[in-house]
């Protein structure tokens, strides 16, 4: 979850203190160095939408890049911009447009690398709900994050309003109210709807409404300015990892991933594995390959900030493209 401004500010001046926290001692003469260590802070539990990074990990691809990488998992509560700023963190998981939000706050943050070329949180209606355009949610009452940009932005574009009610991350009261319009990740929430006795939702796609945000992967800035070819050899076997739990045999990251989080069963993570291959999450929905996987550009994140600065939410001219993104860690 977001935090509020001040706590942001706050955690902004610490980084202040903490950007040599991630500094590591050099090694001997005449001995091997070290693996590199990283600390990687995700943004949820472990679930097939961090495929790629346990893929990695339980592949040694991590480990062949020289590097030793720790994984934490996140929660509703993982406060991923804070411990990126403050160091406790080096790279991080979000979307897009949290961490522009936070960029603009002062935290010293840089977007490294794309997680998913589209991020697959969507308004989850059910089969059956009378809502079918956007236009139809004049009125409603919606459970959502309500620091998500996407709600502003379908309020104004749309000319309609709606009530929110915080996300609960919990989907019983949707299975309970076949009225409930309710924001979910649509790899992972979909699968716990069927298993309540309710059908498969339908979803409104936040692209479809021309907001399309990043899932990304997030550094801390001076961190990874002093150590560039680190970072450059996590994301190429980041990238690698993606490719062999999307293309090959996802057991390893699937076994490493129901040691760590005991709610994953088999069929869960294949039903969301095969979400992230249909939807073409990792490559991009008019991909043709995964030549675009890990991928951004500044012209989708020039769009993100002109979307933004036109809500009122970032004051205009506040950030550029360049400042918020970098492709220079990319293999």
């Amino acid at each position: 979850m977001s935090p509020s401004k001040s706590s942001t500010l706050a955690a902004a001046a610490a980084a202040l203190l903490c950007w040599g926290c991630s500094r590591q001692p050099a090694a001997a003469p005449g001995t091997a160095a070290a693996p590199f260590r990283i600390t990687l802070q995700l943004d949820w539990v472990a679930e097939p939408e961090h495929g790629g990074i346990y893929q990695a990990l339980a592949r040694g691809f991590f480990s062949e890049a020289g590097l030793d990488v720790t994984v934490v998992q996140g929660g509703p509560n993982a406060f991923v911009m804070q411990k990126l700023a403050t160091g406790n963190a080096d790279i991080g998981q979000s979307d897009s447009t949290n961490t522009l939000l936070a960029i603009a706050q002062g935290l010293p943050l840089v977007q490294i690398g794309a997680v998913f070329q589209n991020d697959p949180s969507v308004l989850m209606l059910h089969a059956d709900s009378p809502v079918k355009r956007f236009e139809d949610l004049d009125g409603k009452t919606i459970m959502a994050r309500p620091e998500w940009a996407f709600i502003p932005y379908l309020k104004n574009k749309y000319h309609i309003n709606f009530s929110i009610i915080p996300q609960n991350f919990a989907v019983g009261n949707f299975i309970a109210d076949r009225n409930f319009i309710q924001q979910g990740y649509y790899t992972a929430e979909p699968f716990y709807i069927v298993k309540g006795g309710a059908r498969y939702p339908r979803f409104l796609y936040a692209w479809d409404a021309g907001f399309d945000a990043y899932t990304v992967l997030v550094a801390n800035r001076p961190w990874a300015q002093r150590t560039p070819s680190r970072v450059r050899a996590f994301m190429a076997a980041f990238i690698r990892g993606w490719k062999d739990y999307l293309e090959g045999d996802p057991a390893p990251a699937h076994a490493l991933m129901k040691k760590l989080n005991p709610n994953d069963s088999d069929e869960f993570l294949a039903f969301s594995r095969k979400m992230v291959i249909n939807e073409k999450l990792a490559i991009g929905r008019t991909a043709a390959d995964d030549s675009l996987t890990g991928r951004i550009t500044r012209e989708r994140f020039a769009v993100q900030i002109r979307q933004l600065e036109d809500l009122g939410i970032l004051p205009k001219g506040k950030l550029s493209a360049d400042e918020v993104m970098t492709t220079s860690y990319l293999p």
